[in-house]
């Protein structure tokens, strides 16, 4: 199921397992994981995308091997909070993926995560073809580390 409301999403997730981000790109889709608390956020790896029943093949088993409650999608919104057409994309992904899992999934504005993660790499010392190799999974961690926070907060706010 769909779910626009982070806080939404949080209620709907069972307690003591980890949650996947995910960076859909044109060519990859960069997966994070978080730890079973969900409080932090780790680049896991980046998928290569071929056409969507491979890459959601490829998604689903990640899914199952590590026990993943819910996803989130960085959704990709205009500096003006507007939506385009790499947005249309991404819940083009998300409504055909749903077909396929009852897990939740929910959206995160990603604005400016790729920006985040090339500068986290580079004042890594990272090599250029490493950054090309991760940037993708990395930017899948803040996405994912932006919603685990709100989330936490939430929870916080909630007792």
């Amino acid at each position: 199921m769909i779910i626009e409301a982070i806080e939404d999403f949080a209620a709907a997730l069972p307690q003591g397992r980890a949650v996947f981000g995910l960076d859909f790109g044109e060519k990859t889709i960069g997966v994070a994981a978080s730890d079973l608390r969900r409080s932090v956020a780790s680049p896991i790896l980046v998928i290569r995308r071929t056409k969507f029943t491979e890459d959601a093949k490829a998604l689903l088993a990640l899914v199952a091997e590590r026990n993943i409650a819910g996803l989130i999608l960085g959704l990709p919104r205009n500096m003006d909070g507007s939506e385009g057409p790499r947005a249309q994309a991404t819940r083009a992904f998300a409504r055909n993926l749903v077909r396929l899992t009852d897990l939740p999934i929910g959206y995160w504005d990603e604005r400016l995560s790729t920006v985040a993660a090339e500068r986290a790499l580079l004042e890594a010392d990272t090599s250029r073809k490493r950054r090309n190799e991760v940037i993708d999974q990395v930017a899948a961690g803040y996405i994912l580390q932006g919603a685990l926070d709100r989330m936490g907060y939430i929870g916080r706010m909630a007792t």
